[in-house]
């Protein structure tokens, strides 16, 4: 009799046991960012650790620039001697100025002399004729002094585009976080030696926490976008707490179930990703195992 017991018990658990009493499965994840490094050089300090929360737009470090501050204070002084060497038109043609001036005060005397018979139509026309002349000096003075200014300002023009291309890889040489989130892997440490493309730092949101759950093709029809869910997270043992999930996003193929999911119909061979938004009180973890209850 207490053998029977022992028994109906043992079946009694094991059929417990394949009760599955949630809709679907799946591991908790979270947007993940790696920061890779955008200047070549050695990394002069790198202040941040694991498990650390940064904030977007934060330094966290630094990379040798010393080559590109030296670089652009070359073409700044190069810049500046440019610019300093244009000419000045009014100081180089004032001479010329000063001439047809003089000339034309001369014609106007000439002019009231002619009227009076005390000079000739020569002596006006000579007149005229050198102030023409100095003119078309003037004219032409003019027109390559401003010439040889656009070419200096083109110049200084095309040493502007560089220095601002310096100022952009130096600011480059700075170890910034692009997003806001905790650091979960350090990929490099100070003294070492950077590489464009160099992975720095991955960072993931760990505020705003989803849980990827695997549904089968008959269970789709009963999750729409924005559903609102009931969302388990398995700590082990007896500690399991629940949460308010959205759904986010349902994937429009489907896989092979993974090997650690299991579904509600065992028999069922490909299921469907959905992503269920959850907000994350601290306890979640990427990893984590979480069921879903529709």
């Amino acid at each position: 009799m207490r053998r029977l017991f022992y028994i109906l018990t043992i079946l009694f658990l094991v059929s417990c046991e394949q009760n599955v009493t949630y809709d679907a499965q799946g591991i908790f994840e979270a947007t993940e960012v790696i920061i890779s490094s955008e200047a070549t050089g050695r990394i002069l300090n790198f202040n941040v650790a694991e498990g650390e929360l940064v904030e977007a737009s934060t330094v966290v470090g630094a990379i040798d620039s010393m080559q590109l501050h030296l670089q652009r204070k070359q073409l700044v002084a190069q810049q500046s001697a440019l610019l300093s060497s244009r000419p000045d038109k009014e100081k180089q043609v004032a001479s010329l100025r000063k001439q047809i001036a003089t000339m034309k005060n001369e014609l106007k005397r000439v002019d009231n002399m002619l009227r009076d018979g005390a000079a000739t139509q020569k002596q006006y026309d000579d007149i005229a004729s050198q102030i023409n002349i100095l003119e078309g000096q003037l004219s032409a003075n003019l027109s390559t002094l401003d010439n040889n200014t656009l070419t200096i300002n083109e110049n200084a023009a095309a040493l502007e585009a560089q220095i601002a291309a310096l100022n952009d890889r130096i600011e480059k040489c700075r170890i910034t976080s692009a997003v806001r989130g905790t650091v979960l892997v350090k990929y490099a440490e100070a003294g070492e030696y950077a590489t464009v493309g160099k992975p720095m730092m991955k960072l993931a949101d760990l505020d705003n926490i989803y849980l990827r759950a695997y549904f089968t093709s008959d269970q789709l029809s009963k999750v729409n976008l924005g559903d609102e869910v009931k969302v388990i997270a398995d700590f082990g043992g007896e500690e399991r707490y629940d949460y308010v999930g959205r759904v986010s996003w349902i994937s429009s193929e489907s896989e092979f179930t993974p090997k650690n999911i299991q579904t509600k119909d065992s028999r069922a061979n490909l299921v469907y990703a959905v992503k269920i938004a959850v907000k994350n009180d601290g306890r979640l973890k990427i990893g984590l195992a979480g069921e879903v209850i529709l």
